[in-house]
């Protein structure tokens, strides 16, 4: 009994307590325990089988002004359907010996249930949504709203402003997730570019303007044959066409830029999908820039190709192995354009029936991840039925190493 006496002395007690007592269970880190380490509970067992409303749990929601009130339930709250005096049944919910308060997160976001619940109108799951599919409330993706969620009011435009400070108490190094993936940079371009980009929800046309912003200066129209600067997709600052000359390119880089290309001192995706892009002067068509059409002049020499085992591949084999990268400037890596797929894969898995892209004995000595994970890339190219982590020693792709198929 002095167990859960304590216990509840906890729940109905002062925030201090949850803070003291947060990290118990933990020794040697500050890493919370999970909820479901302290507590057996079902949210979706709640909601869809006993009918219960969030409210009934979360009994301090509908008041609460700010996210640092104790929002959790309390045992008082567990008590209007569970006879939390009966020591007997403290096992329905409780594992053995395990009285932990819930550990308090620390959320850095400025927020006022009473709010958006009274004066807005709003219902839990306008912002919390699929627990009624799980059983604790992290292990929904979507218990947080999102900001998108919270633009589709806070846009200034409907009800609410989108001053940044306005929601998040800090905006020190606030950063979406997505700007965080490498290579943001180079490709924001195709990401502002989809059908369902939100760049503006925190950037203005202003924004992007510091470095794009077309022009018609002299009549120029900024095509393949008439370029001027980088190109912008908005055409109009503050209603008057303009140019910052300087941004990115001066104004002969037309005639310099296979110097940086070949160089790679610039990163051309930042702004162009190279291979359509660079497809509109260098083309087959023998345009003014064509340098002897879109086919690079190091394919048209003799032995570019050659196919066949042992047959060393050929002069595009030496290129590929000294850079890469270049290879990659025209043919994508992601699979668009199966130029290398063409002829290096292994179907089959026999060794000897594919052109060779690996050196004899390679890896043999190492046990590699292709024996656990079905997601190695070795598997984007053998693709044998028998390609897999669990695969029988001896046959196709297993039988490089396991067995007996023929070199």
């Amino acid at each position: 009994m002095k167990n859960l006496i304590y216990l509840k002395f906890v729940f109905t007690g002062a925030i201090i307590f949850l803070v003291v007592t947060a990290f118990t269970g933990q020794p040697g880190n500050n890493v919370p325990v999970p909820h479901k380490k302290i507590i057996k509970f079902s949210h979706g067992y709640h909601l869809q089988e006993v009918g219960a409303d969030c409210e009934d749990c979360h009994v301090n929601v509908r008041t609460s002004t700010a996210l640092s009130d104790t929002l959790l339930p309390t045992m008082d709250a567990c008590g209007s359907c569970h006879d939390v005096e009966d020591d007997d049944e403290c096992e329905t919910c409780h594992y053995e010996d395990v009285y932990e308060p819930f550990p308090a997160d620390s959320i850095e976001l400025n927020f006022n249930h009473k709010f958006h619940l009274e004066s807005q109108k709003l219902n839990c799951e306008t912002c919390h949504k699929g627990l009624d599919k799980v059983n604790y409330g992290k292990e929904s993706s979507t218990v947080f709203p999102e900001m998108e969620q919270c633009a589709t009011c806070h846009n200034n435009e409907s009800v609410a402003t989108n001053e940044c400070s306005s929601c998040h108490i800090s905006t020190v190094n606030l950063l979406p997730d997505t700007h965080k993936e490498v290579n943001f940079l180079k490709n924001h371009k195709f990401a502002a570019l989809q059908e369902d980009e939100n760049c503006a929800m925190c950037h203005t046309n202003n924004f992007c303007e510091d470095c794009h912003v077309s022009t018609n200066r002299l009549g120029v129209k900024n095509t393949a044959s008439d370029f001027f600067t980088p190109f912008s997709p908005h055409k109009f600052l503050d209603n008057t066409k303009q140019q910052q000359i300087t941004t990115v390119h001066d104004l002969n880089y037309r005639f310099t830029h296979g110097i940086d290309a070949k160089g790679k001192t610039k990163e051309c995706q930042t702004c162009h999908q190279i291979e359509t892009f660079c497809a509109e002067c260098h083309d087959s068509k023998g345009g003014d820039y064509a340098l002897g059409g879109f086919t690079p002049t190091s394919h048209l020499q003799p032995n570019f190709t050659t196919i066949g085992v042992g047959s060393g591949g050929g002069l595009h084999a030496e290129l590929a192995q000294r850079d890469i990268e270049s290879c990659a400037s025209c043919h994508d890596t992601q699979g668009a354009d199966p130029a290398c797929i063409l002829c290096h894969n292994d179907p089959d898995g026999i060794k000897g029936t594919n052109p060779r892209t690996h050196k004899a004995d390679f890896m043999m000595d190492t046990h590699g991840e292709w024996h656990e994970s079905m997601g190695a890339v070795c598997f984007n190219c053998h693709t044998d039925p028998n390609a897999r982590p669990d695969g029988t020693p001896g046959v196709g792709f297993c039988g490089y190493c396991h067995g007996s198929n023929p070199d």
